[in-house]
């Protein structure tokens, strides 16, 4: 008679996360992530790209980080060199360049660098969920800064950190989305990224800028340099390829100066991102990524165009939208006695998914009316009908919106 196995739950450590469920694929109208529209993935172009890299490169795969050393693929880094000083006024070369395993290796990288338990970083009051998350598991002090349509607003920011000055708290870190920021699609003015760095400077706070959607701005929309383009030594610039190529591939960038980026270089101890990902970049975006990028845009802001149309026709006045300058997420604001949150199992019902509000928050009950949709994955198709399903699921649990383009919801 064999013995029963180990009593693993008992040896759990105590913070580990609760189970994940069983994933049993995505749901009909799915607006969550930052999942990309599949159409525009260019499947043939990066087969032929794989292939002759493979046969031009292929045997340096015998060699962890493919011999180019810890940094990551030469050509890559050349790559975003060569982008960044084209598009976003950033000076470097690629030995000022470190490539990572997705944007939130690049985040923990530099929490990990930066955070110890007790210290207080700010961020901006609404933000990325996986920022948020990230800096409270390493035990930090979260002071959110208010935004209004144009970003971070410099009088509150000013007033925050006099006040955090006066009773001896100089934060670690200033984190900031600037161009595209997620979620709600501002680009912080050119103005304010000078008082953001003079404020950063008088006050002694690094600035850790990521720019992961500063590639998908709206064609006609003018986008500031960024902020390490105007003061390298007071930032650190985290960017990311899965945006404009594909998510799955995993291939992001960390820039800064190297008292920075080689502690950064010296906790990336996963013996180098993906091979076969870097060069497969590399190779495809060192001649297309301008033509591509700029198809890309075209259709995300079709897309947009499409969901706009369909919370305005199913909700009416009942939702503001923040409308985005750029990137794949529209960032809505509904009635203050809608819940979003009791929302998310019956949509789900309905095979719905959307990213509710309070997550994308540092306050999460300021957000407790608010949600993220995502309009790059489902088709224009798919937007109509799920604005629509969602609608009604919001009427039945809330009765808002009172009346839509959704025969169901009039009386």
């Amino acid at each position: 008679m064999t013995s029963p196995g180990p009593d693993y739950a008992r040896l759990f450590r105590k913070d580990t996360p609760e189970p994940a469920p069983r994933w049993t694929g995505f749901p009909r109208y799915n607006f969550v992530g930052g999942h990309n529209d599949p159409t525009q993935v260019p499947a043939e172009a990066l087969a032929a790209a794989a292939a002759a890299v493979l046969r031009r490169e292929g045997p340096n795969l015998a060699l962890y980080n493919l011999g180019h050393g810890p940094l990551g693929h030469a050509g890559l880094r050349e790559v975003v060199a060569d982008k960044l000083a084209r598009h976003r006024g950033i000076a470097c070369t690629r030995e000022d360049v470190l490539i990572t395993s997705g944007s939130l290796q690049g985040l923990d990288l530099v929490m990990d660098l930066l955070i110890e338990p007790g210290d207080t970083v700010l961020i901006e009051e609404l933000s990325y969920n996986g920022t948020i998350t990230r800096a409270r598991k390493r035990g930090a002090n979260i002071v959110p800064m208010p935004l209004d349509a144009d970003g971070i607003r410099m009088d509150a920011l000013e007033t925050i950190l006099g006040d955090l000055k006066a009773r001896g708290i100089t934060p670690k870190f200033l984190y900031t989305i600037p161009t595209i920021q997620n979620p709600t699609g501002s680009i912080l003015p050119l103005e304010r990224r000078h008082r953001l760095i003079a404020l950063a400077r008088a006050h002694g706070v690094p600035i850790f800028e990521d720019e992961c959607y500063a590639d998908l701005v709206w064609a006609g929309t003018e986008a500031p340099p960024a902020l390490y383009a105007l003061d390298p030594e007071q930032v650190i610039h985290i960017g990311s390829f899965s945006k404009t190529l594909a998510p799955a591939l995993r291939v992001a960038y960390a820039v800064a100066p190297w008292p920075v980026l080689s502690r950064l270089v010296a906790l990336k101890t996963d013996a180098g991102t993906g091979a076969l990902e870097q060069m497969l970049v590399a190779e495809y975006f060192s001649r297309h990524f301008d033509s591509h990028v700029a198809r890309l845009r075209g259709v995300l802001e079709d897309k947009l165009t499409t969901m706009l149309e369909a919370v305005a026709r199913e909700f009416g006045s009942a939702a503001e939208c923040w409308a985005p300058k750029g990137g794949i997420f529209l960032w809505v604001r509904l009635p203050d006695a809608v819940d979003v949150t009791k929302l998310v199992q019956p949509a789900a019902e309905r095979g719905i998914a959307f990213n509710p509000g309070p997550e994308w928050a540092c306050d999460p009950a300021s957000a407790r009316s608010q949600l993220r949709l995502c309009f790059a994955l489902p088709s224009k198709e798919e937007i109509r009908e799920g604005i629509a399903a969602f609608a009604r699921v919001c009427f039945e649990q809330t009765g808002i919106p009172e009346r839509s383009g959704n025969v169901r919801h009039r009386r």
